[in-house]
């Protein structure tokens, strides 16, 4: 929410299991700062995560203005599974080589 009233502050996001909603509460959408966020964004989600499903959250993020990704975790809940040294890795991964995120230099 910050980063959607202060872009200037961050270069980019990086969102781990990202609270959509509560779980069976699909209605209580907490994305109202959506439209307003202009920082670059790397969403990490679990498959089999209750606080929203693979198609809500990207339903939900074609709202955001700016460059998006997900990277979902296949068959992870919202903790993203067991094994933390490999996913950071893939997390690292991800959001460090993607083209589109901006890089200081």
């Amino acid at each position: 929410m910050l980063a959607a009233e202060v872009p200037e502050l961050v270069d980019a996001l990086l969102l781990l299991s990202y609270p959509l909603h509560p779980p069976r509460k699909p209605a209580e959408l907490r994305t109202a700062h959506f439209p307003q966020l202009r920082t670059p964004a790397l969403f990490v989600h679990g498959s089999r995560d209750p606080f929203a499903s693979t198609i809500e959250l990207k339903n939900a993020i074609a709202r955001i203005p700016a460059y998006v990704n997900l990277l979902e975790i296949e068959g992870a809940g919202h903790d993203l599974g067991k094994n933390y040294s490999e996913l950071a890795a893939g997390i690292a991964g991800a959001f460090l080589n993607d083209p589109n995120l901006p890089r200081k230099t």
